[in-house]
Parts: C-alpha cells; structure tokens; sequence
C-alpha cells in the first residue's frame, strides 16, 4: 500500500504542475493515465461503478467526480480538485488535492487552505485508541470556525485490496463514536468544504457533484496507516 499510494502522491504532484490556463482537464486525465502506466499501475477509478476515466477534475462549484472534458478548459482564477487513485500489486491508493490557477481570490485560498489544514486535523487524530468520530470532528470544527461548511454527501472511508472498503468516514460529528482505531488500518480520510451552504446536487451527467449555491468547493483527501507510533501518511512525498 505504500507502494501504490506513493505511486498517486508522483502522479498528482506531476499533474499539480501541469496546471495552468488553457489546458484541459481531458489533457490532465490523459497525462495522469500515461503517468500510471509507466509506473506499472491501473487507474482504480477507470470503469469503477462505471466512471469512465482516470481522472476525476473537479472545477470552482464542483465538489467531487468531475468528469474530464476537452471542452473544459482551466481558466485564470479557476480552483481545481485533481483526485486520482491507482492499483499496484493488488493494492488500490487514493489521495486529491485542490489547486489554484494562476492568480485567485483571497477567499478561494483561505477556503483551499482551510481544506487542507483541516485534512491534517483529522489525521491528528487517527492515533489507536482513538474513535473514529474524533477524525470528523476534527475536521468539522476546523473549518466551520474558518467560516466554511462540510459536505455531507460524501465522506472518506477504507482503503486497501478494494477502493472503498469500512468504515465510511463522515467529515462531521460528535467525537467519541464509531469504531475503536487500531494498528493496520487504512483510511483514506477526505474533507469536501464548500465556500457557501453545504448542500450538493448530482448534474445530469450522473456523476458531477455540484454546490448546490454554486459556491465554490475544495477537496484534498490522504491515505493513512495507523500504526502503534501513530498515523503514516502513505500518499504523501
């Protein structure tokens, strides 16, 4: 698991460099799947449930499964969530990050930051002995004190010879509840924080997860060990 996830962590550290006004997310699907291949790995979202691409690009209102488009192209101002994931060894890995284009707004990176800051509460508290609750709640605090709302829709969840495995993670709740964490488990632990109110919408495409005030959304998501020395970020560099 180390091996594929450090294998996601490449990829989309490549992919955030090729992000720039102009390109399209179709280009940065394919670049991510050519990416892969040389790593010799299978895109794990690629036909998951039917999606049919490697790469799910997720653009300002978009909250989660954006679908690549050559019509869609990144414009100056633009935040863009890249989610990407990949099978090595029968083992999946899994991990997003939200990333500027160009120039942006002061709100759109506090609501970037505040993410991912919030990503790394949560995994504070992925330490054994703990509840599974006390990850969400970390998570929900932090961002509602910066001003932002938590989808509710959607949440992080296990991870290893399948994508999504138990336990489903809320990014929301009361701590203390839900299973007790031990060593060798896997989480992939993602908040999705929108700028407005936190409702989400499907569009007609079925899977583009959209704010429901067309507020914009942002999305960074890790893969985590707990161990006795506690969390090991696998998706990170």
């Amino acid at each position: 698991m180390r091996d594929a996830n450090r294998i996601v962590a490449e990829i989309l550290a490549e992919l955030r460099e090729q992000i720039t006004p102009g390109i399209s997310t179709m280009e940065l699907n394919e670049i991510g799947e050519s990416l892969a291949a040389k790593r010799n790995a299978r895109p794990a979202f690629k036909g998951f449930n039917g999606f049919p691409y490697a790469l799910c690009a997720s653009i300002n209102e978009e909250v989660v499964h954006g679908m690549p488009s050559l019509k869609r192209i990144l414009r100056e101002g633009d935040i863009i969530s890249l989610d990407f994931g990949v099978v090595h060894k029968d083992f999946y890995g899994d991990a997003a990050i939200t990333v500027p284009v160009g120039q942006v707004d002061d709100m759109s990176r506090e609501l970037i930051q505040a993410t991912e800051e919030a990503l790394y509460r949560g995994i504070a508290q992925a330490a054994a002995g703990n509840r599974l609750s006390d990850i969400s709640h970390a998570i929900q605090s932090h961002v509602e004190a910066k001003g932002f709302s938590v989808v509710r829709e959607f949440v992080g969840h296990g991870i290893g010879r399948s994508l999504h495995e138990s336990p489903q993670i809320p990014n929301y709740g009361s701590p203390g509840l839900g299973v007790r964490l031990k060593p060798g488990m896997v989480l992939a632990i993602e908040p999705m924080i929108n700028q407005g109110e936190y409702g989400v919408e499907i569009l007609g495409d079925g899977w583009t997860a959209v704010t429901k005030d067309r507020s914009r959304s942002a999305h960074f998501e890790h893969s985590i060990a707990i161990t006795e020395n506690g969390p090991e970020i696998l998706s990170e560099l």
